[in-house]
């Protein structure tokens, strides 16, 4: 492909974006060594330049680190073993349909054949489940909140901020995973760090060094093509 385009070459920056955005993925296997604290202010530094409506910037970070992720981690195990009923801020999909469905179980079925479950082994479902709650093992989760009253594009903002952080770990090769499936637990995450009742949950992202011998990390989800996600309009 030919990558100059007139006044539009942003040389190596532009190339070493494209690379860094293609090679990262989601990390479902960390390393326990903690990451050190000017490293992950690095991280926030970079992921703080994310763009927002009018420049709120309404994300807010809760970071944990050592007996603070320990700690938490107990406590969401705790959560999702238990059958109190989810507590979400913000509604999940009503349902997948069509190609988000089926662009959804590929990605199941890619975890689930890199770690040797079998289709249809639902108890393994289950315990593959419960290693979000886990963290993968991640020394350090960092849970994104927006302000109640910032509404929906609080929480879009939010999703761009967690695009910002992930890539800006990347860069630094440390592994990340943004997980919503800790915002089931909302109120009993905003209970445990003693956030205001102002805050709502948008996601949890794990952190760390990537265990890349783990199989998790042995594969890569699929993009589809432009041609499935762009409407070209030229006259």
């Amino acid at each position: 492909m030919d990558r100059h385009y007139p006044q539009a070459d942003a040389g190596e920056a532009g190339l070493s974006f494209e690379r860094l955005a293609e090679a990262r993925r989601s990390c479902r296997a960390f390393l326990p060594t903690p990451l050190p604290d000017e490293l992950i202010r690095r991280i926030l530094v970079t992921a703080q330049h994310s763009p927002s409506w009018s420049n709120t910037q309404p994300w807010r970070l809760t970071v944990t680190s050592g007996q603070g992720t320990e700690r938490f981690r107990r406590m969401m195990l705790a959560k999702a073993a238990s059958s109190d009923p989810a507590t979400r801020d913000f509604a999940f999909p009503r349902e997948y349909t069509g190609e988000y469905q089926d662009r959804r179980r590929r990605c199941g079925f890619q975890l689930y054949d890199a770690v040797g479950i079998e289709r249809g082994d639902r108890e393994a479902y289950a315990r593959q489940t419960m290693r979000n709650f886990a963290f993968f093992d991640a020394p350090h989760v960092a849970i994104v909140t927006t302000e109640e009253a910032l509404g929906v594009y609080g929480a879009i903002d939010c999703g761009g901020y967690v695009s910002h952080f992930m890539l800006a770990a990347q860069a630094l090769g440390v592994g990340t995973i943004a997980q919503a499936a800790l915002a089931n637990y909302a109120a009993d995450i905003c209970e445990f760090f003693g956030m205001p009742q102002s805050r709502r949950v948008v996601c949890g992202i794990s952190f760390g060094w990537p265990d890349h011998a783990h199989p998790s990390n042995g594969f890569m989800t699929e993009r589809v093509g432009l041609s499935e996600v762009v409407d070209w309009v030229s006259d």
